[in-house]
């Protein structure tokens, strides 16, 4: 019981289970929903690759914290 309180304490998990709340999705689906994907179309080929944008703002905000010794 406290593994699903654990879970549930996630707000992407939640987010998550909304989204699987209307349909059924696959992981590629999940990541792209959550905007942890980026897919760009070359004619035939669909190149994918991770979106660190939100990863690279959060790191410079915790940065802006770090004291000099």
């Amino acid at each position: 019981m406290n593994l699903l309180f654990k879970a549930l304490n996630d707000q992407t998990r939640r987010e998550i289970l909304e989204y699987l709340k209307e349909k059924d999705l696959t992981a590629g689906e999940i990541a792209d929903k959550a905007g942890l994907v980026v897919s760009v179309k070359e004619g035939q080929f669909v190149y994918y690759s991770l979106n660190t944008t939100v990863m690279d703002e959060m790191l410079k905000w915790i940065l802006q914290f770090k004291t000099e010794k």
